[in-house]
């Protein structure tokens, strides 16, 4: 396997937390990114029974270098790759692209491995000792997108996201996602 993404053929440039102020990052944006709780339980309050997950792409693949620095795994380490899209009503919502070392995977006792449509967030909130460890923010322009996910997921604007990572365990994985336009409306 040659690449390291569906949803972008190269990794997107990532800002710390702390730079989020002079980013500039629209209200309704700002909103989603800053969010403590579980994406998922936010989409199912506002939603309800509707939002369902498709998994888009879903291997034991090598991580981009900075995901690897942020998890401390060997950049040549194969690590699981899950890449999903949110939607309300057939509606696309969410992108979203988890790297979970193998490690966190045993310490999780195989319920990360094994989703199938469910989303990450209702396992991961799950756990009693989850710990946020680190946040990045990102701005995505529209042709950095890979083209079969541009049309998947109706990007016609330059997106916001987040990367965070989490703490299972003591083990870590990282989680980014990115917020579609007609969330934000």
């Amino acid at each position: 396997m040659n690449y390291k993404s569906t949803l972008y053929p190269q990794e997107p440039v990532w800002f710390c937390k702390r730079l989020h102020s002079r980013l500039n990052i629209p209200a309704s944006s700002a909103s989603w990114i800053n969010e403590l709780g579980s994406i998922t339980q936010r989409l199912r309050a506002q939603y309800g029974d509707c939002v369902r997950v498709e998994v888009l792409h879903q291997h034991w693949q090598r991580a981009f270098i900075s995901e690897s620095r942020l998890l401390k795994v060997p950049p040549a380490k194969y690590i699981l790759n899950r890449e999903v899209l949110l939607y309300a009503d057939n509606v696309p919502l969410v992108l979203a692209r988890t790297i979970i070392p193998q490690s966190t995977l045993h310490s999780a006792q195989q319920n990360l491995s094994h989703l199938g449509n469910r989303p990450l967030g209702e396992v991961i909130f799950s756990y009693p000792k989850l710990k946020r460890l680190a946040l990045e923010v990102a701005q995505i322009k529209t042709q950095d997108w890979s083209a079969a996910i541009q049309k998947k997921a109706i990007i016609n604007e330059n997106l916001w996201g987040r990367r965070t990572v989490y703490s299972l365990h003591q083990h870590p994985l990282l989680v980014s996602e990115f917020f579609l336009p007609e969330l934000l409306k």
